[in-house]
């Protein structure tokens, strides 16, 4: 694969995640793990670089955005 192209943000706490994996199902699911703790755009499809193994995803994360789903769970009523 080609190396991953450098992307520049404006405020601290943004990321932009490129991901190379085996698969479409591989990198989606890292895509779902990071989306399932921080505020992500999702992509809906990977890409392919022609004559190249792999796929690729790029998503955008804020990590200032940490989801309700991700903080500790609420102590149980008993």
């Amino acid at each position: 694969m080609d190396p991953i192209r450098e992307a520049h943000l404006s405020e601290p706490g943004l990321l932009v995640i490129d991901v190379a994996g085996f698969d479409d199902d591989t990198v989606l699911a890292f895509q779902a793990a990071i989306a399932r703790t921080w505020g992500t755009s999702t992509a809906e499809r990977t890409t392919r670089d022609a004559g190249q193994p792999g796929v690729r995803l790029r998503m955008y994360t804020d990590l200032r955005q940490v989801l309700e789903e991700a903080s500790s769970p609420a102590p149980s009523a008993t």
